[in-house]
């Protein structure tokens, strides 16, 4: 007990040394729907994610007076954007290698010695995904709106966007007796740290499979009016996704006293709904069909291509980058191209 008298000062120490510090802030509510519908916001006041992201985003760089001739008469193998001037054309590449490549540079995508040539696979990916984004930002205003979106949404300055997934084979379970769960999963973050099926994503974010909890009718018995406790669970990994993505709970959706009532949610649930099926387009249409192209180190463990879903754009933020346009400053993006036209082919290439 020789210590105790010491090991009770530096406790004391330690109290009056915290008592300096920046406690807990107090969690702000707000209303979101009527009063006794618990449809209340919670959010802890202080540093803001969303300023913190918008200051990330890299500065526009000048515009380039329209005009001269247009990309695809000035270089070879320009498939996408050669309607563009070349001047925008080359603001745009030098914005991309910015968003997606800053170390690496223009070699990211192209061979140093002929821009014109394929053979890289970045730049096989990089064509398709600016045309995904042309297709988000003009077929999917209904969840963009206005704001739209960039190759910087999802990327952030990376190769790879940060947020990204594949199909999961779930846990490796060992033979043995104490290995064996019960038919149970492994709790694991893809559905808030749940034992919950561990793959909540490819039926909903690549497959179209119904996302329901309740049944329309009383005692269902026959699919797809009777959901079963599977499907539940499903929806719930998926809905616990979209809430960690956003960073809100449910009720910036849902009436949490009917939350299947389309009539008493919130207008974020039908921008949600959109955003779902936008998200399985991009996976189905544009992902998955460039999987012979991607490398082993660019692929999940059953060899499919990593793929997108709510977080990949937004984050941890309800709306992505705080709700900062950078379309604005790339209207290009923002416009449909026009068929594919013959063009006289010159020295170099996007």
């Amino acid at each position: 007990m020789r210590g105790y008298p010491h090991s009770r000062a530096l406790m004391l120490t330690a109290l009056l040394a915290l008592a300096g510090c920046d406690q807990y802030p107090p969690v702000e509510s707000t209303q979101q729907g009527f009063r006794g519908t618990a449809m209340v916001e919670l959010a802890e006041p202080g540093a803001d994610p969303a300023a913190a992201a918008q200051a990330a985003v890299p500065a526009a760089l000048p515009q380039v007076p329209p005009g001269g001739p247009k990309a695809g008469d000035v270089y070879k193998n320009v498939q996408v954007l050669g309607h563009l001037d070349a001047g925008q054309f080359g603001r745009l590449m030098a914005s991309i290698t910015a968003w997606v490549a800053p170390k690496e540079g223009c070699a990211y995508c192209h061979e140093a010695a002929d821009f014109a040539d394929d053979s890289k696979y970045t730049k096989v990916v990089s064509r398709r995904m600016i045309e995904m984004t042309l297709a988000i930002n003009t077929g999917w205003t209904d969840h963009v709106k206005e704001t739209g979106v960039t190759c910087y949404t999802c990327h952030a300055g990376q190769n790879i966007p940060t947020n990204h997934w594949a199909k999961d084979p779930g846990p490796v379970r060992r033979s043995r007796f104490d290995g064996n769960q019960g038919g149970q999963n492994f709790p694991v973050r893809s559905v808030g740290l749940s034992s919950l099926p561990f793959d909540p994503y490819t039926p909903f974010l690549l497959g179209a499979s119904e996302i329901r909890v309740n049944a329309p009718q009383a005692l269902p018995t026959q699919p797809p009016h009777a959901p079963d406790i599977l499907s539940a669970e499903k929806t719930y990994g998926l809905m616990m996704h979209m809430s960690d993505s956003l960073g809100v709970n449910c009720t910036f959706c849902h009436n949490s006293r009917a939350f299947a009532v389309w009539e008493e949610s919130n207008p974020q649930r039908a921008t949600a709904w959109h955003g779902i099926r936008m998200v399985r387009e991009i996976n189905a249409d544009y992902i998955e069909p460039l999987a012979p192209v991607f490398p082993q180190n660019r692929q999940g463990a059953l060899g499919d291509p990593f793929k997108a879903n709510c977080s990949t754009c937004h984050q941890g933020l309800n709306k992505p980058l705080g709700g900062l346009s950078m379309l604005k400053d790339h209207p290009e993006l923002g416009t449909p191209a026009p068929p594919p036209a013959t063009t006289t082919a010159a020295a170099t290439e996007e």
